[in-house]
């Protein structure tokens, strides 16, 4: 069949093109290749000539033209001259999800611009999530970067793991959270969640099942307190991005 004309495709899915370091062949011209060159064929159908939102992963934005189109590799000449959009000012401690959870979870940290995660352990965390491939470095930033593109930013988040809850929050949690408010998102009989916050945030999402008492009670005794979002259990996908925007 026909292609729809260029105006009536879908909205594409990547509002910012990510150019990496190596995709600089000169200050102002970059060169792709691969799933990139492959998104602006097949989804945007963009033409020599047009000018798409692009950004240097861990610095500015600005725009990028097509100047030469071919079907294996395109060349652009790059403009930046805007700062990323900042991020929210908060640490997030999330027990680590199911696999395919996790996926979806990391690219909603990245989208909503938290700048610190770290995937910690509890009791309700299976030993075998601890062995999925989605947890390499390069699995992580794949994800990481497509929340980037969704939300137009180009920073990169820090995650950070920790396979050993009780040895991070008894020595490291208490000077991490120093200076910041600590809370617990944990369904219960519990203060509501607080909104609409200015100050620094450390905020522990546990896993589906919450935290186990042993667990609240450490996190307690490392400055963070339990709060609520109400009766209803919530996934972990739900539930973060649930917090973040109740929170700012």
């Amino acid at each position: 069949a026909d292609l729809p004309p260029r105006s009536a495709t879908c909205s594409p899915a990547v509002n910012l093109l990510l150019l990496e370091d190596h995709d600089f062949t000169a200050p102002e011209r970059a060169v792709l290749q691969g799933r990139r060159l492959q998104h602006l064929l097949s989804v945007q159908r963009v033409e020599a000539g047009d000018s798409l939102r692009a950004g240097r992963i861990g610095g500015l934005m600005g725009e990028a033209r097509i100047l030469t189109l071919e079907a294996d590799r395109v060349e652009l000449e790059v403009q930046l001259h805007q700062c990323a959009p900042p991020k929210l000012p908060i640490t997030l401690l999330l027990a680590l999800p199911r696999p395919k959870m996790l996926k979806r979870v990391l690219q909603t940290v990245s989208a909503m611009g938290v700048p610190r995660l770290i995937l910690l352990n509890s009791y309700r965390v299976e030993k075998s999530f601890w062995q999925t491939p989605f947890l390499q470095p390069e699995a992580i930033r794949e994800q990481l970067l497509l929340g980037l593109e969704q939300a137009r930013d180009t920073v990169l988040p820090e995650v950070m793991i920790e396979k050993r809850f009780k040895p991070f929050v008894e020595d490291r949690l208490p000077a991490l959270a120093q200076g910041s408010r600590g809370l617990i998102g944990h369904p219960g009989d519990y203060p509501p969640c607080p909104r609409d916050l200015a100050e620094q945030v450390t905020l522990a999402i546990g896993p589906e099942g919450g935290w186990i008492p042993y667990e609240i009670e450490l996190l307690r005794k490392a400055g963070l307190q339990p709060v609520q979002l109400g009766e209803r259990i919530l996934r972990v996908e739900n539930a973060v991005p649930a917090l973040l925007a109740r929170l700012f």
